[in-house]
C-alpha cells in the first residue's frame, strides 16, 4: 500500500476515537512534536494522544484502511530519531498512559501503563524497600514504554542488565490493529515464540506497547561511590578488566578519557592530577559490611593498575560530588560546539584502549573534536562529535568520521549502539555490522506484522537515503 497524507475525512475519524480535546492538527502544536533529541526535525500532520490500547486499536485498523504512517511517541528523548514522523502522518503519544497499576511487593513485581516516567516507578518502589535497575540517563523524562522500545541500558547494567532483562510481559496493540498479551506473571514460562524479547528494542516497528509487567529486586542496603584516575588509557581498561575478574561485581563502572575530563575540571570539587589520562567513577552495592570490604579490595586493584587517585564517598554529598564529574560532560561539552552527535558504539572491554586510540586517530585525520565517556564495564562508549552546525565543512568532516567510527567499532568486533538503538541516525551504516541474510530475515519479520508498512516506517533497516530532503528548518529565534 502507498501510504498518503492525512485527508480532513479521516482526521474527523480520529478525533472521534480520541475525542477533540485530545488531538491536534495545529501547527503550533504539531511542531512540538518534530523533533526528539537527536534534534532533527520532521513534522507530523496531527497529533493523537489516546487515553487505551482500544483506542490505539481503532486508530491503527483505521490508519491500515486509509493508508497513513503512524509513528508512537513517549517522551521523546530518543538520541536515534526513533520518534520522528519522517513520512509525515500521526504521531500517537502515550502522555495518558500514565498509571502505576500495581506494586506485588510479595512477588517483587509491578503492572504499568507505558507513558510512566522511569524515574517515578524508580521512587515510588523504594518506598517498599523494592528496586528497579534500568537507569538510563534520561530516567527523570524517559517514559517506560520508550525505554521497553529503545531496550534502554544505563550505568548500571554492568551488574543488573538493560530494560529487556526486567520486562516480563506485554499488553500490545499490532500494528494491524489486534491487542495481544505476551510474557507471564510467572518468573519461569517458556510456553511459545518469545514475543515479549521480539517486541522490546523493536524501536516502534512491530507494535504500540500500552502495559508493562516488571520485574523488582531488593533494594540495596548500602552503595559505595569511588573516583581513580589513571596516567594511561590502558592502565584504566587493565584496571576494569581486574576488577570484573576481582570476583566482584560493580554496580557502576564508568569511564572518561582525557578529553571528557579537561571539559569538566572547571566543574568539580575535587583536583584531578594534571597528567590524568582516564578516569573512573566505581560503585558497587550491598550489606553495609559487604561494600566496605569491596571498596578496599577495588583500591588495592585500582592501585595495582597504576591509578594515581583513589577517593571515596562516606556520605550522600560527598557521593554526589564525584558523580559531579560524570553529570557535568553534557553541558560542559556544549561549551565547546552547539552540537555533538552523540554515538554509543559498544566494544569488548579489552578493546576499549584500541577503541579511544582509534578515535583519537580519526579526529586528528578529520580534523573534529571527539569526546569520549561511557559505560567501561560493558565496553559501551560514548563518543561525542562537536561540530557547529553553521560549518558546513565541519558538519561534513563529522559525517565522514562517523563513518571511519563505526568501521573501526565493527574491525573491533563491536556494534554501532549499546543503548540508543537504530532510528534513522545509524540506519545508514547498519549494514556494516548486520550481513543481508539477517536483514532479510528482519524485514520478513516487520513484513508478516504490518503489511502495509504504516507504523514508524522507514527506521533501521527501511532507511531511505533521501529522508533529508523531507526536514523542516527550526524557526528563528
Amino acid at each position: 500500500m502507498e501510504l498518503k497524507g492525512l485527508g480532513s475525512k479521516t482526521r474527523e475519524k480520529i478525533r472521534r476515537i480520541v475525542g477533540s480535546d485530545n488531538c491536534s492538527d495545529r501547527p503550533e502544536d504539531l511542531y512540538l512534536y518534530a523533533f526528539d533529541a537527536m534534534n532533527r526535525r520532521f513534522l507530523p500532520e496531527m497529533v493523537a494522544h489516546p487515553a487505551d490500547a482500544s483506542q490505539i486499536s481503532s486508530i491503527l485498523k483505521l490508519a491500515n484502511a486509509d493508508g497513513f504512517p503512524v509513528v508512537p511517541r513517549g517522551a521523546g528523548t530518543g538520541l536515534t530519531g526513533g520518534s520522528l514522523p519522517v513520512a509525515g502522518g500521526l504521531i500517537l503519544t502515550t502522555s495518558r498512559l500514565n498509571r502505576i497499576i500495581g506494586i506485588d511487593r510479595e512477588n517483587m513485581t509491578a503492572w504499568v501503563e507505558s507513558g510512566v516516567i522511569n524515574g517515578d516507578l524508580q521512587a515510588e518502589v523504594e518506598k517498599q524497600s523494592l528496586f528497579f535497575p534500568p537507569d538510563p540517563s534520561s530516567a527523570k523524562f524517559s517514559t517506560l514504554g520508550g525505554n521497553a522500545a529503545e531496550n534502554a541500558g544505563g550505568s548500571r547494567a554492568v551488574k543488573y542488565g538493560v530494560t529487556r532483562d526486567y520486562v516480563m510481559a506485554l499488553e500490545v496493540v499490532m500494528p494491524t490493529g489486534e491487542i495481544i498479551h505476551t510474557g507471564s506473571a510467572a518468573m519461569k514460562s517458556v510456553t511459545g515464540y518469545d514475543l515479549t524479547r521480539l517486541l522490546v528494542g523493536s524501536e516502534g516497528t512491530l507494535g504500540v506497547i500500552t502495559r508493562l509487567l516488571l520485574k523488582l529486586i531488593p533494594k540495596p542496603q548500602a552503595v559505595g561511590s569511588m573516583l581513580t584516575s589513571f596516567p594511561e588509557v590502558r592502565q584504566a581498561c587493565m584496571a576494569v578488566t581486574n576488577i570484573m575478574t576481582s570476583r566482584i561485581v560493580p554496580s557502576t563502572l564508568e569511564f572518561m578519557d582525557r578529553s571528557a575530563i579537561d571539559c569538566v575540571k572547571d566543574y568539580l570539587d575535587l583536583e584531578i592530577p594534571s597528567e590524568a589520562a582516564a578516569l573512573l567513577l566505581i560503585e558497587v552495592d550491598g550489606p553495609p559490611g559487604v561494600v566496605e570490604d569491596q571498596v578496599a579490595i577495588l583500591e588495592n586493584v585500582c592501585r595495582e593498575a597504576g591509578a594515581i587517585l583513589f577517593q571515596t564517598a562516606s556520605t550522600p554529598e560527598e557521593r554526589e560530588s564525584l558523580w559531579k564529574a560524570r553529570r557535568s560532560i553534557s553541558p560542559a561539552i556544549m561549551k565547546i560546539r552547539p552540537l555533538k552527535i552523540n554515538e554509543d558504539v559498544a566494544v569488548p572491554r579489552m578493546k576499549i584502549p584500541d577503541l579511544i586510540q582509534g578515535v583519537e586517530e580519526i579526529a586528528g585525520k578529520r580534523d573534529v573534536r571527539i569526546v569520549n565517556f561511557g559505560h567501561a564495564g560493558d565496553g559501551n562508549v560514548h563518543v561525542n562529535l562537536l561540530i557547529d552546525p553553521e560549518d558546513k565543512d565541519e558538519v561534513a568532516r563529522a559525517h565522514t568520521a562517523l563513518e571511519d567510527l563505526f568501521k573501526l567499532t565493527v574491525s573491533l568486533g563491536g556494534s554501532l549502539t549499546g543503548e540508543h538503538g537504530i532510528g534513522i541516525a545509524k540506519a545508514p551504516f547498519m549494514y556494516l555490522e548486520v550481513d543481508k541474510d539477517t536483514m532479510d530475515v528482519m524485514r520478513r519479520i516487520k513484513r508478516a506484522l504490518d503489511p502495509n508498512n504504516i507504523l514508524n516506517p522507514h527506521k533501521t533497516f527501511d532507511y531511505e537515503p533521501d529522508i533529508a530532503d523531507r526536514e523542516i528548518r527550526a524557526p528563528d529565534a
